[in-house]
């Protein structure tokens, strides 16, 4: 059994509150325009759920650059606000303001002073809202209390980050060609930083390109959207999206990926390095609205204690979710289907009628025999494009 000590996990749903920093870099002379646009924003976000208090201030050092603190009740909340439609229109005054940003999200793990807390029975109450009905609001091994973590949680060192978007149907042979045939881009980024790995996969007209980073997630992204070999990719497929935009508009191309970044929500792997011989798998999970948090974290709590028996196939998973597209990357010993409910998710209990009524594509009703779960997980899993690791640092 992998005990909690060795097991390498980030979870989003270990119902903590949660504390986000905005670094922001304006430009010369526009600190009384980003003003006004805070104090509209402020307004805003103040009067969105779970949202506890934000401060903002500025440097002593340097005027131009500011910093935005904000308290959120759990990390779910701040992300159905944060990936919302909403919020993607809210924050567009801001980038005439700004010349730079980055957002830095963490669990409270301690705190000093006397400022109220959550308490652990609100957390609690807020799982439960979350978990689908009649469904027992189950545990993921993350003990919080009075909305703290008790226990930090062990990393890898490595940033998990996926986009999703989806292109005309009719063009999904054309795309995947693309696709599977780009030049990979120069995997070091500096000397802290690279792309590690990143897996493209396809189901029907949607694509999910996850990727892994050792360092800072932010400068990797920007490195790889410089390299020739990934512009050349992109403007490629540009005709065949179904989201229109322009990559010599900034905002044309800020408003895209803003909507087509797939956050890492859960991953839990067994902690033993690097294993030979594993498959990586996708699972693509499209939620009924609304349901999205909710199917994310069913999952989740599947696969916290599917890691820990050492008989089972999963070495790894994470869990990436936004709004009511959810996505589940496995790395297996053996064949998909050699389990095919603890790979779709469901093993034990009433978890496939649960996850029946989460789905948008469960229309056939719940699967139970292991023919008709098979069946499901089929029909879920994702068409691998290409999965490329970049060579070992020497």
């Amino acid at each position: 059994m992998t005990t909690l000590s060795e097991r390498i996990s980030q979870s989003a749903f270990d119902d903590s509150r949660l504390r986000v920093v905005l670094l922001l870099d304006l430009y010369d002379g526009a600190q009384n325009r980003f003003l006004e646009v805070y104090e509209r924003l402020h307004q805003q976000v103040s009067s969105v759920p779970g949202h506890i208090r934000d401060e903002l201030c500025q440097s002593i050092e340097n005027p131009s650059q500011w910093l935005i603190t904000s308290e959120w009740e759990s990390a779910p909340r701040f992300l159905a606000w944060v990936n919302s439609e909403e919020h993607v229109a809210s924050v567009q005054p801001l980038h005439g303001c700004v010349r730079d940003t980055r957002s830095l999200r963490f669990s409270v793990l301690r705190a000093t002073g006397t400022d109220p807390v959550p308490s652990f029975a609100a957390a609690r109450a807020f799982t439960d809202v979350l978990s689908p009905a009649g469904a027992p609001a189950e545990d993921t091994g993350d003990e919080t209390h009075a909305g703290l973590r008790v226990a930090p949680r062990r990393g890898d060192g490595i940033v998990r980050h996926a986009l999703t978007f989806t292109v005309k149907p009719g063009s999904e042979p054309a795309v995947a060609k693309l696709l599977g045939g780009y030049a990979s881009p120069q995997a070091e980024v500096d000397d802290k930083t690279r792309l590690r790995r990143t897996s493209l996969f396809m189901h029907g007209n949607r694509v999910v390109r996850a990727v892994e980073v050792e360092g800072d997630l932010l400068a990797a992204l920007r490195h790889v959207a410089l390299q020739p070999e990934v512009r050349a990719l992109e403007e490629a497929i540009n005709p065949y999206l179904e989201q229109d935009r322009d990559l010599d508009d900034p905002g044309s191309a800020r408003t895209f990926f803003t909507r087509a970044a797939l956050p890492a929500v859960h991953h839990v792997a067994a902690g033993g390095g690097e294993v030979p011989g594993l498959g990586r798998h996708a699972l693509f999970y499209p939620a009924k609205q609304g349901c999205g948090m909710a199917l994310a974290r069913l999952l989740a709590r599947q696969d916290e204690t599917a890691v820990d028996d050492v008989t089972n196939p999963i070495e790894a998973s994470t869990v990436f979710q936004r709004d009511d597209v959810v996505v589940r990357l496995l790395d297996l010993r053996g064949p998909l289907d050699a389990r095919p409910a603890l790979s779709l998710g469901v093993e034990g209990g009433h978890k496939a009628a649960v996850l029946a009524r989460l789905l948008d594509s469960a229309k056939d009703g719940v699967p139970t025999t292991h023919q008709e779960i098979s069946q499901f997980l089929a029909r879920s899993e994702m068409r691998l494009i290409t999965d490329r690791r970049a060579p070992a640092r020497a």
